[in-house]
This record gives structure tokens, sequence and C-alpha cells, in this order.
């Protein structure tokens, strides 16, 4: 069996499965393009072949509190992995092709599966996330994404048998609808998530009130940035979770206005493109922050705004996305559901490339030449990355042992003439014994719990021996080659440390071992060079005035081969990565 997917990622995937084979003439009526009907196959056996895993695993114990759930790595029943595998055997019931197709040996597992999913609902319509929220409306939204379409297939079976499961599952979908009129949500993607759950809902079981409660949600206004970017900036997770939950509404609801945000975003995305088809996370406010993602994701949207507005680019996306996978972009129902989406992709037009793209919303520059790519940060302590092919510098960090707070963070990105700066201004103050007045008033000393003084305690003290530090990083870059040069001004002989982060798995020459540290290194001199397959980054000169690497106040080493940098103030120097 596969690696299970996240649980979102598995509510969509096999729902979307479940939807199949009722519509099956649909797709075949609309035209269908031989590189579409093949995906429909391998969605098929890809789903055939996960069954007898899924039933191995459903809970059968008689007397137990959960029979007929789906217990998950940790041994804990849940409410979304249960829908999943209703959808999953739905799926494999209905579609014409699976060696399960028509079976009603799967009735008596989903109706147990549904039964449990029934006694696990709240008596409000919500469900548990057992990782962290209960009572959870927008966990139940990402539950029914999956289960409305499973609903729509299961009704429209030819067997009987199966066709009455759809009452059953209604009325967990019913029931859900209830919570979505009132329950609240915690992040920005929670609105619009809620607002196709609503719009898939009110698609099977019409109801004003479902329709009000989205165009509530929606009078907020989309979170979209001019640069194109949703405010969790989450790349590889939310970004294409909102573009799908808002072409649902547009087309569920008829909010065609809708569209434009996706379309935006769309556009924006393909310039966070790596040249090995990773997409760039530093910037997310999510926990893909600096996480490995790719575009699959994105999968749905693209097709679907490829082929509303014929636009090359976007389907020149698909096929890369369709190449990367071998044709698992598991969107079974989606073909089926919307007969259009089976049509044949418009040609491709060339994806970006050769570009230096400026995202000042998100702090961010993204250049990209060719099998180069860097990108260069604000408001982060990775302040630059960089790719040549699949070869990975993941992190440049830089501090120095500046009173305990040098880790160096750009406080805004500065583009002037092709250079791209950070700077950063700390200072390092001293404390005075607190006045007569201030003593007579009743203030007294205090301390913080780590042993110093206490904040309000130095915002009363005068300051003396003021100690200044000012950074100033400036990212040049010619024909994919990067200068990176560091101007480092004011107290002196602070010590400093650079720190370049290789992903794991590749081949470091020209370094030598720091001290015990597992993959930490010195550049001493010359050239360093990383290797990953037949990829290689070159990063000079080699720097270092002293040992002293992880400087106290520094984040701790990156995850990776990290090498390492020194040197002291005042600090001029220029690092060149190619």
């Amino acid at each position: 069996m596969s690696t299970p997917l996240p649980r979102r990622d598995f509510l969509l995937s096999t729902g979307a499965a479940a939807a199949l084979a009722a519509f099956a003439p649909r797709l075949t009526a609309a035209e269908s393009s031989a590189e579409a009907a093949k995906l429909l196959r391998d969605a098929i056996a890809a789903n055939d072949a996960q069954i007898p895993a899924l039933l191995a695993k459903q809970e059968k114990r008689p007397g137990h509190r959960w029979l007929g759930g789906m217990p998950d790595a940790n041994g804990i029943h849940t409410v979304a992995g249960t829908s999943g595998f209703v959808s999953a055997l739905t799926a494999a019931a209905c579609a014409p092709g699976s060696r399960y197709y028509r079976s009603a040996e799967f009735v008596e597992p989903m109706r147990a599966a549904i039964r449990y999913m029934l006694a696990a609902q709240h008596a409000d319509g919500t469900v548990d996330y057992y990782a962290t929220n209960f009572h959870s409306t927008p966990d139940l939204a990402f539950i029914l994404e999956g289960a409305c379409p499973t609903c729509t297939l299961l009704r429209a079976s030819p067997v009987p048998a199966i066709a009455a499961v759809a009452g059953e599952l209604g009325e967990f979908i019913k029931r859900g609808g209830e919570a979505l009129v009132v329950g609240g949500i915690h992040t920005p993607n929670h609105r619009w998530v809620v607002c196709a759950a609503l719009a898939w809902v009110n698609s099977l079981f019409p109801d004003k009130r479902y329709v009000a409660r989205a165009d509530q949600w929606l009078a907020e206004g989309i979170d979209l940035d001019p640069d194109g970017q949703y405010t969790e900036k989450s790349t590889t997770v939310y970004s294409p979770i909102v573009d799908r939950a808002l072409i649902t509404v547009a087309r569920l609801l008829n909010r065609p206005e809708l569209y434009e945000p996706v379309r935006k975003n769309l556009e924006m995305t393909l310039y966070y493109v790596q040249p090995d088809g990773e997409v760039v996370t530093e910037a997310s406010r999510r926990q893909d922050r600096d996480q490995r993602g790719t575009m699959h994701r994105y999968y749905y949207s693209y097709r679907t705004l490829a082929l509303r507005d014929g636009n090359g680019r976007f389907a020149a996306m698909c096929r890369q996305i369709e190449a990367e996978t071998k044709g698992r972009v598991g969107e079974l129902a989606t073909f089926l559901l919307e007969p259009e989406f089976g049509r044949a992709l418009p040609p491709s037009a060339p994806l970006p490339t050769d570009y230096a793209k400026v995202f000042a919303h998100s702090a961010l520059a993204r250049i990209r030449r060719g099998a180069a790519s860097g990108t260069v940060l604000a408001g982060n302590p990775t302040l630059f990355t960089f790719r040549k092919g699949s070869a990975a510098l993941t992190a440049l960090r830089l501090a120095t042992a500046f009173f305990g707070k040098g880790q160096f963070v750009g406080d805004a990105l500065e583009v002037r003439d092709g250079r791209y700066v950070l700077r950063q201004k700390l200072e390092g103050p001293y404390f005075q014994p607190l006045t007569a007045a201030q003593i007579a008033d009743g203030e007294h000393t205090r301390m913080a719990p780590n042993g110093t003084l206490a904040n309000d305690s130095r915002a009363r003290r005068a300051r003396s021996e003021i100690q200044e530090l000012e950074t100033v990083l400036t990212v040049t870059e010619t024909a994919g080659r990067f200068a990176l040069a560091i101007a480092i001004r004011g107290t002196a002989f602070v010590p400093v440390s650079i720190e370049l982060v290789f992903r794991h798995g590749g081949k470091l020459e020209g370094v030598e071992p720091l001290g015990d540290t597992k993959d930490a290194f010195l550049l001493r001199a010359g050239t360093g060079r990383y290797t990953l397959g037949a990829d290689t980054i070159e990063f000079s000169p080699g720097l270092a005035e002293h040992t002293y690497a992880q400087v106290r106040g520094a984040l701790p080493k990156g995850d990776g081969q990290s090498v390492y940098l020194t040197g002291t103030t005042p600090f001029e120097f220029t690092l060149n990565i190619s």
C-alpha cells in the first residue's frame, strides 16, 4: 500500500474517485481527450489497488465503541478517514472499468462506516479532528467536500442496494449543513472551504440558508494581495485549497467573479516554480514553510482555468504535473462531475524560465535563468536560497554574536538598479541605576524569569555605552550567477558566522569537518562544491577566521549539510554562488 495521504488530500482524492462511474457517459459525450481518458483509467486502477488494505483496516470488533470506523496511524478512529473509506468503496463499486464494478459486496462495510460517522458526529453537526480541533466546523467542511460527490454517485447507482446508502450518507451531510450555517472558523482559508462545502450541500439539498451563509463569508472579500498571493502565503498547502474552493463556489453557486482571484494566484505561482518542479515555500505563514512541495495540488485549478480561458501556460503546467505524477493527478470526480474538464487542453505556451520578479507584498524576489534559480527574502532568517537543477541550497543565513540577538533578518526588501538590498540595525545598551525619585516612588529592581532585568524595568532606566551594529546585504545577479556582498559596521571584533545549508543527499567538496558537529563544515579557502546527481553548485571564496560558527543568539544549525564561513567585524565580504 502506498504512503497514506494527508487527511485533506485523502478526502479530496478518494471523494473525487467516488463520483467517477455515474457520470462516465457525460465524459464521453464531452469529447474528452485521449490524455484525459488515460488519466481516468489510471485513477480507477489506483483506487482499486487500495481497496483490500482499506477493508482490512476497518474496525470490525463486535461491541467496539467505534465499530465501522477507520483508525489513523495512531490508532484513533476518525470521521475524516472513514469518509474517505466510504468514498473509495463507492468509486470501486460504481466505476466502469473497476474490477469491483456494480458489486454490492461493499454495501455493508459502507453502511457500517456511515453508522460510525453518524455516531461520531456531534448533535450540532460538527466533528472532531483529534490532532487539534474539536467540534470543528472547518474540519467538517473538508470532509463534506469529499462526502457530497460520493453521495451524488450513490444516488445515481443503478444497483438498488448501493443507491440506498445515499440516504444514510445524506443524513450525515444534512446534519453537517446545520453546522455550516452557524459555525465559525480559525484561519483565513477556512472561510472559503466552508463556502465550498455549503455550495456542495446546497447542490444536494437546496436551502436558501446555505447560500446566504456563503454570501455572508464572501462579503468579507477575498484575501488576495496585489501580487496575487493569499494571506497565508502557503504555496503548497492552502493556496491550492483556496483556489479549488473558490472555483467550486463559482461553479455551483454561479459566482463567476470568483475565478479572477484564482487566475491571479495561478499566474503568480508560475514564478515560484523551481527548475526541478518544486515550489518556493520560504515565505509561507503556515506549516509548509521551508518544506519541500510540488505543484501537484494545483492541477484542478490550472486545468479548469486553462480550459475556461484557453490559457496555454496553464495548459503547459497541467502537462508538466501529469509528467511528474505519471498521470496520477487524482481528479476522478472532476472529470465526471464537470464534463468540460475532459476536453483536450489548449496547446502549451512556454512557461516562464527566464525572469527577475519582485513580489513586494511577500518581501520576496525570484530570479530564474533556466536551470539556475535564486530567491531573496526579507523578514526571514533565510535570506537567500538557490537551485541549480536538482541541487539545492535551501538556506543562506547570517548571524553575529551581538548581545545574543544577532540573527540577521532583513527589515525590508529594497530593489535598486537590479540589486536586492536587505538591512538590519541593532543596538546593545547597558542600563544605569534607578534614580532616587524612581526608588522613592516604589520602583524596585525586578528580574525576568531568564535572570535578566525585566523589560519594564529596563524601560525606566537610562541607557549608556550603547553598542551599534548595522548589516547590509546586497545581492546582484548576472546570467544565473549570484554575488552576495555583506557589509557589517559598528562595534568591532564581533564574531560573524555565515551558514549555507545544502539539502541532505548531495556530496560536498573543498570543505572540512567542523569539530564533532554532524553535517557541519568549514570552507577555509578557495571554492566549495555541492553536487547532487548531475548538478553542481559552486560557492566561493572560503573564509575561516575562527570556528565559533554557532554563535550565541543564532538559530540552531539548519536541517541539512551546513557549510560555515566566519570572520569578525568590521566585516566586508562578497560570497559568489553559481
